[in-house]
């Protein structure tokens, strides 16, 4: 289990990812090689995320605090939901996923192998598909977009190379079955 993941609590419930909604092994991940956190992530923020992540695992996903998002995903060896904070933000019908801790992360690993999760995202749950793993150079424009300037030097300081991509749609939405 990678750092800040941990089974889902039923009070926190997203939802879950509808079973065959998503296509196993349908997951462009391109040529962008997995990387894992830089060493300032390994050696100072690892060792508190026992301590904060249930603290910002309560509050993420709400609309009120932009800080984190709540990421449901399901355990590829396992099979259990598991929840996890992320920095993520919503620009057009897209989620943008700052991989501090790397693609190597156990979580990102799940939503690859998934083809997809569901998240919580100001207050909004949503269905997300279609992962794609980017560097923060091939989404330059829409990383603009959607991270202040603020949070954007934080990237370079914590060595932030990659972000995942995810195709959003409202789980309300993604719920209803089509005529």
């Amino acid at each position: 289990m990678s750092a800040g993941t941990r089974p889902t609590d039923p009070k926190l419930a997203v939802g879950p990812v509808p079973v065959g909604s998503v296509p196993v092994g349908a997951v462009p991940v391109g040529s962008v090689p997995a990387v894992g956190p830089s060493f300032l992530v390994r050696s100072v923020l690892r060792p508190m995320t026992k301590v904060f992540n249930p603290l910002v695992l309560s509050r993420a996903g709400r609309r009120d605090f932009r800080m984190a998002a709540q990421l449901r995903h399901v355990g590829r060896r396992s099979g259990r939901e598991y929840l996890t904070p992320v920095t993520a933000r919503r620009t057009g019908d897209l989620a943008l996923i700052a991989l501090t801790f790397g693609s190597k992360s156990d979580w990102c690993q799940n939503v690859l192998a998934a083809g997809g999760c569901s998240i919580r995202l100001a207050g909004v749950d949503y269905q997300a598909t279609h992962p794609e793993l980017l560097t923060r150079q091939d989404v330059k424009s829409l990383v603009a977009k959607a991270f202040s300037p603020r949070e954007r030097a934080g990237f370079a300081v914590l060595g932030i190379r990659q972000i995942l991509r995810l195709k959003l749609t409202p789980a309300a939405e993604a719920a209803s079955p089509r005529a």
